[in-house]
């Protein structure tokens, strides 16, 4: 099995570390030199110019694209498409707003170049050691790379969602009920902050939450790590950034004359949070990012 893969950031790099590990030949482009370097040490081949990645590749190729949303997704599949042939497979990895992917797709077809969309979740952590695939595209694309999908994704961890378009779209509203339940739990764990009854050992009380409760889940766990690490969260920042998905669904909720207060409020409360506000609810939520994500959240 032979891929091609473009973008070796927090979650590319580990995508590509695993695959060389469960014997993927992969072929890897990165703009800086020294993920490059990283992979090619354990044995990944590696290009300087992504022009070159094609030649590399044995026909037809598949070629992964793990690169930020938006125009650098674009830039690097108007490359790309002179380089390969009628046959070949571009599939974008990233968290793409799904009409950027409905017309990426129009672009790619009509070159004659197979398309996917994968929605990918779980964090560089995730990406190491087993992510969670969310897939669009066409249904035979899907069975003839299941393979591939077994050795990236968790168990049980990958499924097929329909057309082009179809897997952005399901990660995209992942998203936005995660900004949710992000919210909820910061909220909680700013009211246990603030009681004057108790003297509430924030950590303990997650630890238990994390244990058989309703709420148990991943989100509470890395709560509870942060916690653990910085009970008063002082190194953290409480300004939380934000990368699109939230307000994409939001967006996508208003097209479709569907009410969700819980995403939104939860990303006017990110929109609206500030380094300075020293707010321990806003804290909370960085400090999730930081667990799952690897994003920067220090003060």
């Amino acid at each position: 099995m032979q891929l091609g893969y473009v973008g070796l950031g927090k979650m590319g790099k580990n995508m590509v570390l695993r695959l060389h590990e469960k014997n993927v030949n992969v072929v890897a482009w990165n703009r800086s030199q020294q993920p490059r370097e990283v992979v090619s040490h354990v044995g990944v081949t590696t290009v300087e110019h992504l022009e070159d990645l094609p030649n590399k590749l044995a026909s037809p190729r598949i070629i992964w694209l793990m690169l930020p949303a938006g125009e650098i997704t674009d830039n690097a599949i108007q490359t790309l498409l002179p380089h390969i042939s009628p046959g070949d497979l571009i599939i974008d990895g990233a968290n793409s707003y799904y009409k950027d992917t409905l017309r990426r797709k129009e672009k790619v077809l009509k070159a004659e170049v197979r398309f996917m969309d994968i929605g990918v979740s779980g964090g560089p952590e995730g990406a190491r050691n087993g992510a969670c695939l969310m897939i669009g595209g066409e249904k035979a694309d899907f069975n003839t790379l299941t393979p591939l999908f077994e050795k990236l994704s968790a168990p049980d961890a990958f499924g097929y969602f329909g057309q082009h378009g179809a897997g952005h779209f399901a990660k995209m509203v992942h998203n936005g009920i995660e900004y949710g339940m992000m919210q909820a739990i910061a909220e909680g764990a700013a009211v246990l902050n603030e009681s004057p009854e108790f003297d509430l050992d924030l950590t303990e009380i997650f630890r238990v939450y994390n244990n058989k409760s309703v709420i148990e889940s991943r989100l509470v766990g890395w709560t509870k790590n942060a916690l653990e690490a910085d009970p008063k969260l002082v190194n953290i920042s409480s300004k939380i950034n934000h990368s699109g998905e939230g307000e994409w669904t939001v967006k996508t909720a208003r097209e479709y004359d569907i009410e969700v207060p819980i995403i939104e409020t939860s990303l006017d409360v990110r929109k609206q949070s500030s380094q300075n506000s020293n707010s321990f609810r806003d804290k909370v939520v960085s400090a999730m990012r930081g667990q799952f994500g690897g994003h920067d959240v220090k003060s």
